[in-house]
């Protein structure tokens, strides 16, 4: 195997000279910071903070930061219309709040986990291994012969898990959730300081908690335990580096993807929050920028995120949105473009959104957030569709009838929103739907969802989180999930386990001679695969009583006798039937295996000739096939399959698996109706 060293080299080689300069010059840069960042960061204190903000003390300093509009609007004044709009919530908060005062979390697939009353922030609790404190470049997080998951303590440093606290001080006004964040900020500060630890070594890092810092602080501006002087300038300070190193270190490359989007939303945040300066009108200037050039070239026309990833495009449209909303928070303006490519990304989400709320986990998934208010569950995405119709789209009928995500709702823009979005609310089902360009197609009615991938690989045919799954399907027939994707386990945890789930075979689409649709460059190459499956829509034909999609790709012309899959999905709306009729174009021998991913609680029965029955829920189905060519060419088997519904959680399922030649075969599921 070539020279990791050698390897650079040849990817270097095949990026444009522009790119090598901006890499030449940031290489320049950071070991420049090596020099200086540790003595930036000492240095930083209330006199620094004071000369950058222009102003005569920390008290007239924070004060003036409270009195300034934010992206959530929700204050204490609303606390008895929150009871009336979000009923039985107000509980759920307190409840997390005191898991959050005893130092609870479940983050990453932990379980509940007690940091005790220090809270060890280079800490993975899941393993107890830990990253000493060090230049941040220094500091290798990503290593393969550890079971370490470094997810874990940035997830825990994004301090998501404080906002419930934050939440209860607005409802009760009691002073102790305010005196416990206090603690815990205070404790982060000392144990990470700037550029110093692991918790700085991604900037998207520091980005997110730009997001919750800026929160937290208008949660308890006004509150008795955070008025000490000492702490607010230690607090500010701290969030003001924050912005500082994400400035510095925006994560560039010559394919931008959610990384670049989080940095700029947070400059975003971070230059309106400090407002005053020429450094924050600059984080301002340049993050907006990025944002309004990145949103047309990272989303599709038709509002498709370019990642192939269902959790990603909510991470990425949640940091476009709440970006837009702070601006106009401010009175700042929001070009009509910009509206516009918001308002398709949650038609997306609207479409892509089952009868259940449950949204397909297609890619990768890590439960990432910008700001989490509510309680619904991670797979829940409905809470975008209400934003945007509040802040965008009042009359676009499919936004307003979002069903969920009310208290998301509340946090960000108050009562009033929430009444008029209350009105309206209801179950408008969105029809078939076809995203062209970035290659779903979704077949639906009341009952009936169907999810089809014939899209490009993500990040531009990068890979990123995308995954193997051209041509792959997850379905909800009669109201009942039947069909599933495996999800996404674990990042650099496992690199096994990583290209498990990223695999073609852990798809519901046909693996050929056990052979992936797009090649792994390496196996530690963990974001990376060749662009070999190239998509091609054959048929889209939405009709009243019944739905046609036909697609092929090219991931599987490169062997020896090239071959080429072609798959067609048919569902029948008034029978609640789905039938997948798999072809094979080419010449030469090739064996076929044709997984069905069950989810979770489905019980399949035994094998009968060509039919096994299927029961989920207090439904009955049938599962059958039929074959073109002799008879018994094709086995068929029952067997044991993982999914992973959420980050670092696996759930024990069944797989059906056809296997045979490379000759037509098809495979029907018809609901029975009820047990």
């Amino acid at each position: 195997m070539p020279s990791e060293t050698l390897l650079r080299v040849r990817r270097g080689l095949r990026k444009s000279p522009k790119y090598i300069a901006q890499r030449l010059l940031s290489e320049g840069r950071c070991q420049k910071e090596r020099l200086f960042a540790v003595r930036r960061g000492e240095r930083f204190d209330a006199t620094a903070l004071l000369a950058a903000t222009g102003d005569i003390s920390i008290d007239d300093c924070w004060n003036r930061l409270a009195a300034r509009p934010y992206v959530a609007q929700a204050s204490p004044g609303e606390a008895d219309l929150y009871d009336r709009f979000c009923a039985g919530d107000r509980q759920r908060i307190l409840s997390a709040a005191n898991r959050a005062l005893r130092h609870e979390v479940d983050l990453m697939g932990s379980g509940r986990v007690c940091l005790g009353e220090k809270i060890d922030w280079h800490r993975d609790y899941k393993t107890g291994i830990r990253w000493e404190p060090a230049f941040f470049k220094d500091i290798d997080y990503n290593n393969p012969y550890q079971p370490s998951d470094v997810k874990f303590p940035w997830e825990l440093s994004r301090v998501q898990w404080l906002i419930p606290l934050g939440q209860a001080f607005l409802l009760t006004g009691e002073e102790h959730y305010a005196e416990s964040v206090r603690d815990v900020l205070e404790s982060w500060i000392e144990a990470n300081p700037y550029a110093g630890s692991v918790n700085w070594s991604c900037t998207l890092e520091a980005a997110m908690r730009l997001f919750s810092w800026t929160w937290l602080f208008h949660a308890f501006c006004g509150s008795q335990a955070w008025s000490d002087p000492g702490f607010r300038g230690r607090f500010l300070c701290s969030l003001y580096l924050h912005g500082d190193f994400t400035f510095r270190n925006v994560e560039r490359a010559d394919v931008n993807g959610n990384h670049y989007t989080v940095d700029a939303a947070a400059l975003v945040f971070a230059g309106l929050f400090f407002s005053s300066g020429r450094a924050q009108q600059r984080w301002l200037e340049d993050g907006w920028q990025i944002l309004k050039e990145e949103l047309p070239r990272q989303v599709f026309a038709d509002g498709v995120d370019f990642e192939a990833s269902i959790p990603y495009h909510r991470l990425v449209m949640e940091c476009f949105l709440l970006a837009a909303l702070y601006r106009k928070a401010l009175g700042l303006d929001v070009p009509d473009s910009y509206r516009d490519r918001l308002i398709a990304m949650a038609d997306f989400v609207a479409a892509y959104t089952r009868a259940d709320g449950s949204a397909p986990v297609w890619g990768d998934n890590d439960n990432a957030r910008v700001l989490p208010f509510g309680a619904q569950d991670i797979s829940d995405h409905r809470y975008l569709l209400g934003l945007v119709a509040s802040a965008f789209a009042t009359g676009h009928r499919p936004l307003k009838s979002f069903g969920a995500g009310v208290a998301e709702v509340f946090w960000i823009f108050g009562a009033k929103p929430v009444a008029e979005l209350a009105r309206d609310m209801g179950t408008a089902c969105c029809g078939s739907t076809a995203f062209s360009h970035g290659g779903f197609y979704v077949m639906r009615n009341e009952r009936d969802h169907v999810f089809i991938d014939c899209g490009p690989l993500g990040l531009a045919g990068r890979g990123g989180h995308g995954h193997n799954d051209i041509l792959s399907f997850e379905a909800m027939l009669d109201g009942e999930p039947l069909i599933v994707d495996c999800g996404c386990y674990v990042y650099t945890a496992s690199y096994a386990e990583r290209n498990n789930f990223r695999s073609t075979a852990y798809h519901n689409t046909p693996v050929i001679d056990k052979v992936e649709a797009n090649r792994f460059i390496r196996p530690d190459y963990l974001w990376f695969l060749h662009n070999d499956a190239l998509p091609e829509v054959r048929q889209w034909t939405p009709g009243r009583h019944r739905d046609v999609f036909r697609g092929a790709h090219s991931g599987y012309r490169r062997l020896s006798a090239p071959i080429t899959p072609v798959r067609t999905i048919i569902l029948e709306h008034s029978s609640h039937t789905l039938t997948v009729i798999d072809e094979f174009e080419g010449e030469g021998k090739h064996t076929v295996e044709i997984p069905f991913h069950l989810a979770p609680g489905v019980q399949p029965g035994p094998i009968s000739g060509n039919k096994i029955p299927l029961q989920a829920g207090n439904k009955d189905f049938v599962l059958t096939w039929n074959e073109a060519t002799d008879a018994h060419a094709w086995k068929t088997s029952i067997e044991d399959a993982r999914v992973a519904p959420s980050y670092g959680i696996v759930l024990l399922t069944k797989k059906i698996i056809l296997r045979g030649p490379a000759k037509r075969i098809t495979t029907t599921i018809v609901s029975r109706g009820r047990s």
